[in-house]
């Protein structure tokens, strides 16, 4: 497995409603995911943050995502079947876009029916960070970005000067 390059805001495959993966078990699939794993791994020891990739920021236009927030799955085709009525609001950010913050609204819990890299169906449930994590993976693999869910325009700043108005504020660094 590689580490590859992850796509910026702006390369137009992130744009693009990935396909549905269709042959499972096979080693492209494992290259995939194995790639996704390594590419997060090295994006977190490089930047200090990230909990989950998906295939399309590494140019690959198929429904796959790779998450690792204590747990590493990958969720191969994942669907929200779920999602409650309740939605919180936080500050997203993106390894396509990494010096970008976007505050976003999220439902607060979601059921997502996905596959393995064999094909079996799996059902998981979210609530807070890792709802909001799925969220934004899967809307991923869809050609949707954060910086589509912002609540307004204003609502897209660097995060250095979100950062440094946390400090003047007082409130605790992201």
């Amino acid at each position: 497995m590689a580490v590859r390059e992850i796509l910026r805001l702006g390369n137009p495959l992130l744009r693009i409603d990935c396909a549905p993966v269709t042959s499972f078990g096979s080693g492209r699939l494992a290259e995939v995911v194995g790639d996704l794993r390594d590419t997060l791994e090295d994006f977190r020891k490089g930047h200090g943050f990230g909990r989950g990739i998906a295939a399309p920021q590494i140019g690959v236009t198929e429904r796959v995502i790779y998450i690792d927030a204590g747990e590493p799955v990958a969720l191969v085709n994942p669907v929200v079947v779920r999602r409650s009525r309740r939605q919180m609001t936080l500050w997203d950010d993106c390894f396509s876009f990494p010096d970008l913050m976007v505050k976003v609204k999220r439902t607060l819990s979601i059921h997502v029916r996905y596959q393995d890299s064999e094909g079996r169906d799996h059902l998981m449930e979210a609530e807070g960070a890792l709802s909001e994590l799925l969220q934004h993976e899967i809307d991923h693999v869809h050609g949707i970005l954060a910086v589509d869910r912002a609540i307004d325009s204003k609502h897209i700043v660097y995060r250095s000067e979100l950062e440094r108005s946390a400090m003047v504020k007082g409130e605790v660094a992201l």
